[in-house]
């Protein structure tokens, strides 16, 4: 059973300011991210998808994907994207004890900087804690140490087994609006629900006047 709405309350964004939840704007953007890759069968997939209604988006990536990938790292810095942190092994923050926790961040981090050939700018230092998990004292941390902690507006629970690909779709189009981060994932586990979903979101929006932003 899960606990985590679709769409973020105002109550727990209000709980955690020093963390982003979604753009303040009042234009017609979204910001589309993607966890857990790169994954050579889905992440070029994604790109190609995105490329297609000329979309930009940041993608957030485990450390560990990134050192047995490159190749497929490269391809999102060749397309533009902006590039996150997402650990190095994905770790559940509650249950990991903060030296660890951050120490397996800065593992990541090394690796995409070794990696990454592009623009300064979608290289910022994003950092989005795997499950939301984040104990009070990480997060205090890692701002010190200079990154933006991205959670989401609207999560489409494309890795739930219980969720069918019609409902992650739903999740998306009906709790989507302007400035809203979302979460989508690039992983074999979540690809059935997400390749179904994301080319639906991005023509539903574009339809409606969206873009598709990467977080700067």
């Amino acid at each position: 059973m899960r606990f985590v709405p679709v769409k973020t309350p105002l109550v727990v964004k209000k709980m955690f300011p020093n963390y982003v939840w979604n753009m303040a704007t009042d234009e017609k953007i979204i910001y589309l991210t993607f966890d857990d890759g790169p994954t050579p069968e889905i992440t070029n997939w994604t790109l190609a998808v995105l490329n297609e209604y000329n979309a930009k988006a940041t993608f957030f990536c485990i450390g560990n994907n990134v050192k047995k990938h490159p190749e497929v790292f490269q391809n999102i810095l060749k397309e533009g994207h902006t590039i996150g942190n997402h650990t190095h092994t994905h770790l559940k923050g509650w249950k990991t004890k903060t030296k660890a926790y951050i120490e397996n961040v800065a593992l990541a981090q090394s690796v995409i900087d070794v990696q990454y050939q592009g623009p300064e700018s979608i290289n910022q230092n994003l950092f989005r804690p795997p499950y939301g998990q984040l104990k009070t004292k990480q997060g205090k941390k890692l701002i010190k140490q200079g990154y933006k902690i991205i959670m989401w507006d609207v999560i489409s629970f494309d890795w739930e087994r219980s969720v069918s690909k019609e409902k992650c779709l739903k999740n998306v189009l009906s709790t989507t609006k302007k400035g809203s981060i979302v979460v989508f994932h690039d992983s074999v586990k979540a690809s059935k629900n997400m390749q179904f979903a994301l080319p639906k979101v991005l023509q539903h929006f574009s339809e409606k006047g969206y873009l598709f932003k990467a977080l700067t």
